[in-house]
């Protein structure tokens, strides 16, 4: 993007690769906005319409704020597939939306030959308790909300290979909203927050710790992932995503030893994933505490350390 003259009222925009930008209104309060459209990652209409709203508020949510307005935008092959393919894609959203409480207001759509599907979504947030990938500090504690392995396992649904209970766990993950993990993160007064979505675990825990000027230590589990993740990605089941996103990040990350299979699961671009949250360490069992009455997963993954060589070192078990 052309470099411009700063505005005083934009208080987050790309420089920090954050997941919204943030616009100050005044007397406390600031616009939060996003957008994000991608293509199918299930055959489901209706499932695809709630992943792609569940992503698309993911970013608000991210940022501490709250979504209050939506404009849908359609890309749709209107030559290939049945208008009522599209009508079921929006009925998907508007159930994700009306569980958000957030009013579609609105939306674009063109012909395109391939079919995507997203949301602009702007909320709200109080630009003094808002939630930055600038603010993790040495000490934090290290929570991530969802299980990874969407990208790997949406390619082994995509080749045939998941069965139906796998795949309806994995369209459940996706489809939550990330509502639930957002309030607890600021009841609990965290420093920082990123939803895990295209450039993997590795990827965004490696954007906050530059932008924080910190070094994240992770410590990889087996409940960190979805099932039979590290059994595909060493089958060679892994979307194209996966080897850009190692190609790009690896020199910010130190390896640590780990597993081909396991880095690849680190790598994974995920679609509609957990937040990744830096709280301080008093209150980290507080925040599990919360997001399990919550009904949301809380994994420990690490901790925040004054900054080292890389970005993020990962401690292999």
């Amino acid at each position: 993007m052309p470099r411009r003259a700063h505005d005083p009222r934009v208080l987050v925009d790309s420089s920090t690769l954050d997941d919204a930008g943030v616009f100050a209104l005044g007397r406390g309060t600031a616009l939060v906005q996003t957008v994000d459209f991608f293509t199918p990652v299930v055959d489901d209409p209706v499932a695809f319409g709630r992943i792609a709203a569940a992503n698309s508020l993911s970013d608000v949510y991210a940022m501490g704020g709250r979504p209050l307005t939506a404009l849908g935008i359609v890309a749709f092959p209107d030559d290939r597939l049945p208008m009522e393919v599209l009508g079921r894609i929006l009925r998907g959203g508007d159930r994700a939306m009306r569980e958000a409480g957030v009013a579609i207001v609105g939306g674009h759509s063109v012909r395109d030959p391939e079919l995507k599907f997203g949301y602009s979504v702007t909320g709200i947030v109080d630009p003094r308790r808002m939630l930055t990938n600038a603010g993790a500090r040495p000490g934090d504690r290290l929570v991530l909300t969802k299980p990874l392995g969407t990208g790997i396992l949406s390619t082994a649904l995509k080749r045939g290979l998941l069965d139906r209970a796998l795949t309806a766990k994995l369209v459940r993950s996706m489809a939550a909203l990330n509502r639930a993990a957002s309030e607890a993160a600021m009841a609990m007064r965290a420093h920082a927050a990123t939803d895990v979505t295209g450039f993997g675990f590795l990827g965004h825990a490696s954007q906050v710790a530059d932008a924080s000027g910190v070094t994240f230590r992770v410590r990889p589990a087996a409940d960190w992932l979805l099932p039979r993740v590290r059994e595909f990605a060493r089958d060679g089941v892994k979307p194209g995503g996966l080897g850009r996103n190692r190609e790009f990040y690896s020199p910010r990350i130190d390896e640590g030893g780990a597993a081909a299979d396991l880095l690849d699961a680190l790598y994974d671009p995920q679609t509609s994933g957990g937040m990744l949250i830096a709280v301080p360490a008093r209150r980290a069992p507080a925040l599990v505490v919360a997001l399990r009455r919550a009904r949301v997963p809380a994994i420990a993954v690490g901790e925040v350390v004054k900054r080292g060589r890389p970005a993020v070192e990962v401690v292999a078990g």
